[in-house]
């Protein structure tokens, strides 16, 4: 059994930046993949970047390339999500998840957190 945590969502204006961190416990395979999703009001759940445990291996979505970066630190069995330049598209309950796949798919990953929220908003 894998528990994520995700923490660091919060309010912050065009352009602005954040960091959101997924926190894993419990059993934890060197060959899992965590992966970040959005879902915003009246939207499907949506892939936004992933990252082999690792490290081998990223994966963005393309309206985040050159913006978001993911990054994880083994040590503390923590991912994160350094988000910048956001607009209010971003604008999202944000989930970490974990799974064995190397995919975006969201019915690869079997354990999800419960999310964090991203406002983007002047």
């Amino acid at each position: 059994q894998v528990q994520l945590t995700e923490s660091g969502g919060g309010l912050v204006q065009p352009g602005g930046s954040l960091r959101l961190s997924c926190a894993a416990s419990g059993r934890i395979l060197s060959s899992s993949v965590t992966g970040w999703f959005r879902q915003a009001p009246g939207a499907d759940r949506r892939f936004v970047a992933l990252i082999r445990w690792n490290g081998r291996g990223t994966t963005y979505e393309d309206s985040v390339k050159g913006r978001f970066t993911i990054s994880q630190d083994s040590s503390k069995n923590t991912v994160y999500l350094e988000m910048n330049n956001l607009t209010p598209d971003d604008t999202a309950l944000y989930f970490c998840a974990r799974g064995s796949q190397y995919s975006t798919a969201t019915n690869d990953y079997v354990y999800w957190g419960k999310g964090t929220q991203v406002t983007v908003s002047s």
